[in-house]
């Protein structure tokens, strides 16, 4: 009797742990709080149509999000910010995924916001909504138990070059550039963008980026640490297919054990200290014991 009910008490809180990571991860930062009218700004930006946002779902657990509307370099619709916030979703809810690859068609990464649905959303209040919605959508994607990684080809400019700071690596194709130009439109960064980019390159780094508005190379960015690797590929096709072989070392194993490593990762950034080691120890929980701790014990019996 008592073992059952122990595993029966383990089980549960194995479950109510991971429920409470999921709502972490996926509460909005704004909802109720701070003037944001989510359903609001959703109308808005349904009036600003055009492009897409492209989602493939691999069976090795990998998925492909593509930003697609090359007319405008990529630039970010209203209907494509609606459909990134679903795109997430879909991801937070893909029980098998392990890796993440963020690209743009057409040889280009993005150029950042549609002006035009700017310009029409000029006022203050919709532009507070605009931003509280992107960023709110950008950290949930930040926050996915998938590692992934932003693939640079072409600009990612403005909006764009936030993007990429919502992702764990970033790769670049030769000739492609980074750049937050934020400063040359009378603006600061309102996707999180400058707040991630201070925890990827560090304060002074983000402030000459921020304050020059200067683009970054692949080589520039790959001593900042803004970048992981330049690759050898200009095509898409090529940039692409080199992008997955750099992720899959990161991506190999069970899915289970993949995200339980993002997810304390995750914490270890976000979280104060006794928060994160309390998160570490929940989610070391669901993976000891479980069939691939099991069977690495019964690989390698034997210290060497």
């Amino acid at each position: 009797f008592f073992p059952e009910m122990a595993a029966c008490l383990w089980k549960n809180l194995l479950q109510t742990t991971k429920e409470r990571i999921l709502q972490q991860r996926r509460a909005s930062l704004y909802i109720g709080a701070h003037g944001y009218e989510e359903e609001l700004i959703k109308k808005k930006l349904q009036q600003f149509a055009g492009g897409s946002i492209n989602l493939s779902k691999e069976d090795d657990g990998i998925g492909i999000l593509t930003l697609n509307n090359p007319k405008l370099m990529n630039a970010f619709t209203g209907t494509m910010m609606l459909e990134l916030q679903e795109r997430v979703t879909e991801l937070e809810n893909w029980k098998d995924g392990k890796g993440l690859i963020v690209c743009g068609a057409g040889n280009t990464f993005c150029s950042g916001s549609d002006l035009n649905a700017v310009k029409a959303i000029s006022n203050s209040q919709d532009g507070m909504n605009m931003c509280m919605f992107m960023q709110s959508t950008l950290t949930r994607l930040m926050r996915l138990p998938l590692i992934s990684v932003a693939l640079v080809q072409g600009k990612a400019v403005g909006g764009g070059a936030e993007l990429t700071t919502a992702c764990d690596f970033r790769l670049m194709a030769p000739g492609s550039e980074i750049r937050f130009v934020h400063k040359h439109m009378g603006l600061v960064p309102g996707w999180g963008g400058a707040a991630r980019l201070v925890r990827v390159v560090g304060s002074g780094a983000a402030l000459r980026l921020l304050s020059g508005a200067a683009g970054v190379d692949p080589q520039t960015a790959l001593r900042l640490g803004l970048s992981e690797k330049t690759l050898s590929s200009a095509d898409e096709t090529g940039a692409l297919e080199e992008a997955r072989a750099w992720l899959s070392q990161y991506t190999e194993g069970p899915a289970s054990v993949v995200r339980a490593v993002k997810k304390v990762v995750t914490a270890g950034r976000e979280l104060p200290l006794e928060a994160a080691l309390r998160t570490e120890k929940d989610v070391f929980g669901t993976v000891w014991g479980g069939p691939a701790n099991l069977q690495a014990l019964v690989r390698r019996p034997k210290h060497k």
